[in-house]
């Protein structure tokens, strides 16, 4: 199996196996929904191209996961409140779609902004 894959299920036909890119895609698809989130950090063109990343990054450790995740959260909001929302469904979409535990999920606002 190729770096940066993670095995869900082996049976006698193969294994099941998802990447990080796809695990970091469902990552983005859950906090972007999240309450308080505006945007996600590196999701521009111009980001992208100066720093390559796209606000999230997943590690793959013995326990689990290790996820960062950068957003950019709307003006006015209890910033603990939101990293906290955050948090909580980003874990749940993760372990539902993939059965993955999730060891670590850092939650960094880099903005605040308005709508």
């Amino acid at each position: 199996m190729d770096r940066g894959h993670h095995v869900l299920a082996s049976t006698e036909f193969g294994q099941v196996a998802v990447s990080e890119e796809a695990i970091a895609q469902i990552v983005r698809y859950s906090a972007a929904e999240s309450y308080g989130v505006v945007a996600l950090v590196g999701q521009g063109f111009w980001s992208r191209l100066r720093s390559g990343k796209k606000g999230v990054e997943v590690e793959k450790r013995e326990d689990g996961l290790a996820i960062e995740l950068r957003v950019v959260v709307e003006r006015g909001l209890k910033l603990a409140e939101v990293s906290t929302a955050v948090r909580a469904r980003v874990v749940y979409e993760l372990e539902r779609m993939t059965g993955l535990p999730v060891a670590v999920l850092e939650v960094h606002i880099d903005k605040v902004r308005g709508r």
